[in-house]
């Protein structure tokens, strides 16, 4: 019985990553709180793999459903198509640099610093105040960036700039680089879109580099319990980007502003109220 709700518990985590991971809204802190809420059994090192191996199941959706386009070797692409192809690639490598260089110096203070619920709850509601603010003055603009192929090798390479704040627990990486593409003249659509590509490199490095510290040595139940998560987050995942696509294309990024700001409330309410229980 007791291995059924385990696996009912890693459910929940691979639906929480893959629902969470591409909208704006911090997957990172959604799993901090659901980690806090659902109480895994299992120990840390498992958890630090496990964190970083679900994403693996959203970023393989971008994979999936942007092959084609992100493919230089695809041979129905003319070579005008190829050479943008492996522009876009470039743009993406230097962009995702500044994370990085970072995240590997600072990735264990990262860790044990800010992984926490009240550095979620302020992230949380600060970025949420940030896209409201921002959407109110985007609200008649015609951005001058409308394709993901007019961000220039620059602009990219700001937009990862922007991406160092979503080291911090509760930011967002996609709500960081989205924010910052906008401020620098993308349309919603370019800014999301960039964002998931900026997400492949960035997302298996940082597995990579959990797996080479901790290695694999768990049991055989509990890498059952990473692939199937993986393999949850990577089907919801393939369902989120597609909602996050169509509903730029009509409404902005309000909304999900208002969501972080309720959301920081209820974690900042939830867990101030679970400490003064335990005293």
């Amino acid at each position: 019985m007791s291995a059924v709700i385990e696996f009912l518990k890693i459910v929940v985590f691979g639906l929480v990553e893959g629902f969470t991971e591409w909208l704006p809204i911090s997957s990172t802190g959604h799993l901090i709180i659901v980690e806090n809420i659902v109480n895994l059994n299992a120990s840390e090192d498992f958890m630090n793999v496990f964190r970083v191996v679900i994403q693996l199941g959203a970023i393989m959706a971008v994979v999936v459903l942007y092959f084609r386009r992100l493919n230089p070797f695809d041979p129905r692409k003319k070579q005008a198509q190829r050479n943008a192809t492996w522009q876009l690639w470039f743009k993406i490598i230097i962009a995702c640099l500044p994370a990085a260089v970072v995240g590997i110096l600072l990735d264990e203070i990262l860790d044990t610093y800010l992984y926490n619920p009240p550095v979620v709850a302020a992230m949380l509601i600060i970025y949420g105040i940030l896209f409201i603010v921002l959407e109110k003055h985007n609200q008649f603009m015609d951005f001058p960036i409308k394709k993901v192929s007019q961000i220039g090798y620059l602009n990219a390479f700001y937009i990862g700039l922007f991406q160092l704040l979503s080291l911090i627990p509760g930011t967002s990486r996609s709500g960081a680089t989205i924010l910052g593409a906008m401020l620098l003249g993308c349309s919603r659509t370019a800014a999301a879109e960039f964002t998931f590509f900026l997400g492949i490199p960035v997302m298996f490095g940082a597995s990579l580099l959990k797996i080479i510290h901790y290695g694999l040595a768990f049991t055989p139940l509990e890498l059952f319990y990473m692939l199937a998560a993986m393999l949850i987050s990577f089907a919801v995942s393939m369902v989120s980007i597609r909602f996050l696509m169509g509903y730029v294309k009509e409404h902005d990024f309000r909304f999900f502003g208002y969501y972080r700001i309720i959301l920081g409330v209820i974690v900042i309410v939830y867990f101030g109220l679970t400490a003064l229980l335990s005293l």
